[in-house]
């Protein structure tokens, strides 16, 4: 090894050396010895399907960010499940959907106070890594729910449903809805988001199709998730290209912004909006004809989903391997799919005629 790359490897020691002192000095307590030698041997622990579900587990729910309403409906879901299953539920995050670092800090507290289980949706593909790491090693199963992480940094991941199909209806439906013609934006959350930009390399790919040919994304604008900036960015879309036919949002915040704005300009039942929002935040938009549809998944049943494969993991009935399958409850049986990934189902479009069906 050479001398710089010897100090480098000094260096990395130090630091991490630092941090384990650091995280003992901040009042954190490290798992017992007999959780830190089952953490070592869990990859190559046996799924056991028949296992009794275990009660009195510790379930942290860590959102992109809290007092958001998508992830308020979707862990009210994730409590109910854990509270049926007999387990505790807690909710902990950044108010910023952009805090990254933040969100880091909240891994490492769980894992200081020592949780069972925590489901986690990533504001960041890469940055919640280490710390997630470490909260396996220490015991803890780690559930990634709406936005994943890198499958390696966690047990398992929740899907709202196929990434694919999320893509590709979104701009299904704005085809439709723009006579596949014109130009398009799309209005995205933050630029880390995994699920959100997974979403729109398929949207992209489903753009190819020869039926899209007159059809040409002009840009794609980042609203963070926040609602200021989701409505200055539909505004600004608008001004830099005038001849916008259509924007798709993949964020509630977004959607809901970019309607606000369109309602009440003269771009209203001109320009089509379409993408992922809730019922009731996009209820008033329908009825007065700034949308046209919508579609989304129930955020309810994904936070329950989210709990139960938390229970499921802690209970030893799944490891997180592909092809493995558990129950849960009323939702039914589910497997797991490549790098441990359970698809919630197929998005519902929500237009006039089924609307008031529905109330999240």
């Amino acid at each position: 090894m050479s001398a710089p790359a010897l100090r480098r490897a000094c260096l990395a020691l130090a630091a991490v050396t630092s941090l384990a002192l650091a995280a003992t000095a901040c009042g954190g307590t490290t798992k017992d010895s007999a959780k830190d030698d089952d953490a070592g041997t869990s990859s190559h622990a046996k799924a056991d399907p028949g296992a009794a579900t275990k009660k009195g587990l510790k379930v942290a729910f860590l959102p992109k960010q809290v007092n958001n309403p998508y992830f308020t409906t979707a862990d009210k879901g994730g409590e109910k499940a854990v509270t049926e299953l007999g387990s505790t539920y807690k909710e902990t995050g950044p108010n910023s959907a952009t805090d990254t670092s933040g969100q880091v800090s909240y891994v490492n507290t769980l894992t200081q106070q020592q949780v069972d289980a925590m489901a986690v949706s990533a504001q960041d593909p890469g940055a919640l890594c280490t710390a997630l790491k470490q909260a396996m090693k220490n015991g803890i199963k780690v559930v990634t729910y709406d936005s994943d992480t890198k499958p390696e940094c966690r047990n398992a991941f929740v899907s709202q449903a196929s990434a694919e199909a999320l893509g590709r209806t979104q701009v299904q439906l704005l085809g439709e809805q723009t006579g596949y013609k014109g130009e398009i934006a799309i209005l995205s959350a933050a630029q880390t988001a995994t699920n959100q930009n997974t979403w729109i390399d398929f949207m992209k790919d489903e753009l190819k199709k020869p039926k899209y040919k007159d059809m040409k994304l002009v840009k794609v604008a980042y609203g963070n998730d926040d609602a200021q900036q989701s409505f200055q960015q539909t505004q600004g879309l608008l001004q830099e290209h005038p001849k916008l036919a259509g924007i798709i949002s993949p964020t509630t915040v977004g959607i809901k912004a970019a309607a606000q704005y369109l309602s009440g300009s003269k771009y209203k039942g001109k320009v089509a909006l379409t993408g992922l929002g809730t019922p009731n935040d996009m209820r008033k938009y329908v009825k007065n004809g700034t949308v046209e549809g919508f579609e989304l998944w129930d955020p309810a049943k994904l936070g329950e989903l989210a709990a139960r494969t938390a229970v499921a993991l802690s209970s030893g009935q799944i490891t997180g391997k592909e092809g493995e399958t558990f129950k849960a409850g009323a939702m039914g049986t589910f497997t797991l799919g490549k790098d441990g990934v359970i698809d919630l189902g197929k998005p519902t479009v929500f237009d006039r005629k089924n609307i008031d069906d529905y109330h999240f």
